[in-house]
């Protein structure tokens, strides 16, 4: 009997605007560059970033004649009756198991609110990859800061949501969750901001259980292909005959690196 797995890779923050769809796709397309069978799963169907994601690179492949990794997609949307929720919710649950004995990897991406879809992912995570930017407000759903007593550190909303998770997945006998905190669409400028976020998130590590993973930097270049549904690891492809450009390979190492650190 065949007892392959999927590891579970889940992008995750209890707040939106942080790039979860981003690093989904680079880091499915990283895996699959590397020979991995990925699948990916998008949680968010209503608002559906990564599915869109997805559909402009098999448009883009498909118009220009070219061959790219396209990883296999689930979309799974929210029902609004809340009389479906807990027969949906098992659907949904049953989905993402089906897909776990097919696949090396599966990358599932989250809504930026929780919803039963949210924690239902969570139930499944391996690695947990938390982005957030270099805001205090995004700092403040993993710590909680008070600026008149800095030392003092209470869990935010996230943090706490985390921790009932561990306690769940270790009563079901799972292995350690390995969360990961990455700084994305990250300032390229010292501000004092900036370090002031990345100080607390390095001390609130050794609290919450997480490690911090070297930052990505904010860049224009992932903004601009998503229309057509690439990444930067796409780039050096010579179909596209694109000219790499400094700030090109140093996106292309930051995912490299996001995908090594996942290895504790």
């Amino acid at each position: 009997m065949d007892n392959k797995r999927a590891h579970v890779i889940v992008i995750s923050n209890e707040k939106g605007g942080t790039g979860k769809s981003t690093v989904s796709m680079h880091l499915a397309i990283k895996l699959m560059q590397e020979n991995f069978k990925v699948a990916v799963v998008d949680t968010d169907g209503r608002q559906g970033t990564l599915t869109h994601y997805i559909e402009n690179r098999k448009r883009f492949c498909k118009e220009s004649g070219i061959s790219l990794p396209v990883p296999e997609l689930l979309t799974i949307s929210p029902v609004e009756k809340i009389e479906q929720v807990g027969e949906h919710q098992k659907e949904a649950a049953s989905l993402i198991a089906a897909l776990l004995p097919e696949f090396d990897a599966v990358i599932i991406d989250t809504p930026g609110n929780k919803n039963y879809l949210f924690e239902t992912a969570h139930q499944f995570a391996d690695t947990l990859i938390t982005p957030i930017s270099d805001s205090l407000i995004d700092l403040n759903v993993i710590s909680e800061i008070d600026f008149t007593r800095p030392e003092e550190r209470h869990a935010g909303r996230y943090a706490q949501y985390i921790w009932d998770v561990k306690k769940q997945l270790a009563q079901r006998g799972h292995p350690m969750l390995n969360w990961i905190v990455v700084g994305n669409k990250v300032s390229a400028l010292n501000s004092r901001n900036k370090n002031q976020v990345f100080g607390y998130l390095e001390k609130a590590a050794k609290t919450y259980g997480f490690r911090v993973a070297p930052a990505i930097r904010d860049r224009v270049i992932y903004k601009e292909l998503f229309l057509q549904g690439l990444t930067v690891l796409d780039l050096n492809h010579q179909a596209l005959k694109c000219r790499l450009s400094v700030s090109h390979i140093a996106a292309k190492q930051e995912i490299r690196s996001l995908a090594e650190f996942i290895c504790p």
